[in-house]
């Protein structure tokens, strides 16, 4: 537009025969102020993009850090979950072990109380034959000294000389007496509970083998007999002797013309 002008101003000049050096000064001032808005732009459009390099330099940069930081924290995640996933794994394990045992303990607890109500039971039936027990020894007790004074009272008395059966029944026989019959159970304790040796009592099967009879001819009905006897070894064991070893097994054959004390009774 200024050139145009210029040149529009020019030829009028040219026409005229009149030079104008005013205008011409004017139009060099606006050219060069011209110019330095063109520079002044240009500068500026520098900067500007300058700054905008910058700008997509550090956002860059900045996009870099946090594509980084954003892969680290997946990755801390990542790894967050995968140990949480294994405690998790872990604890439900653990669980199912508790549970297990659980199951073993409480089985245990249901055997252990099944075992403590039989035990119980079986204690109390026990307490109850206890106290049987406890009854019947008192009223043995009570037999015993009633027969031991029944014995006095009938002339229970030892033999203190050591004689065959038949010399020992003789010596009973001599004072009025015979070997003792032992035919229940309270008599047989009681003399039992007397003894400190093997002593003859009035039981044989001299007249017939295999036929236990008392002193006064009845048949043998309840037997005291240690274990395995009577076993007549040799044949010739047909006398029965008392021994001291127990309370109420404790009957021996032997023979006849072995020596031992007695008991006689009237």
């Amino acid at each position: 537009m200024d050139s145009k002008i210029f040149f529009v101003k020019f030829e009028n000049s040219d026409i005229k025969g009149t030079p104008e050096p005013q205008t011409t000064s004017h139009h060099q001032d606006e050219g060069k102020t011209q110019k330095c808005r063109g520079c002044r732009c240009l500068v500026l459009m520098t900067v500007c993009l300058w700054l905008i390099s910058a700008l997509l330099l550090v956002f860059n940069i900045l996009q870099h850090i946090t594509i980084i930081s954003y892969k680290n924290t997946v990755e801390e995640f990542n790894q967050t979950i995968n140990s949480l996933q294994d405690n998790y794994t872990d604890l439900m394990s653990e669980k199912d072990q508790l549970n297990q045992k659980k199951l073993e303990l409480e089985t245990r607890v249901n055997n252990l109380t099944a075992e403590k109500t039989q035990l119980q039971d079986s204690f109390n039936s026990l307490s109850q034959k206890k106290l049987e027990l406890d009854g019947k020894v008192t009223s043995l007790s009570d037999e015993l000294k009633k027969a031991y004074v029944k014995g006095n009272q009938l002339g229970w008395f030892f033999i203190t000389t050591q004689l065959s059966w038949s010399d020992s029944r003789q010596y009973c026989k001599d004072r009025g007496g015979d070997l003792i019959i032992l035919n229940t159970e309270v008599k047989q304790r009681t003399i039992t509970s007397l003894l400190a040796e093997r002593v003859w009592i009035g039981l044989t099967d001299l007249q017939q083998e295999g036929s236990m009879k008392w002193v006064d001819e009845s048949p043998l009905k309840q037997g005291f007999w240690y274990s395995g006897e009577p076993n007549d070894v040799a044949g010739n064991e047909d006398c029965v002797e008392l021994l001291p070893s127990a309370p109420l097994q404790n009957w021996n054959d032997l023979p006849c013309t072995q020596s031992r004390k007695g008991i006689c009774e009237k």
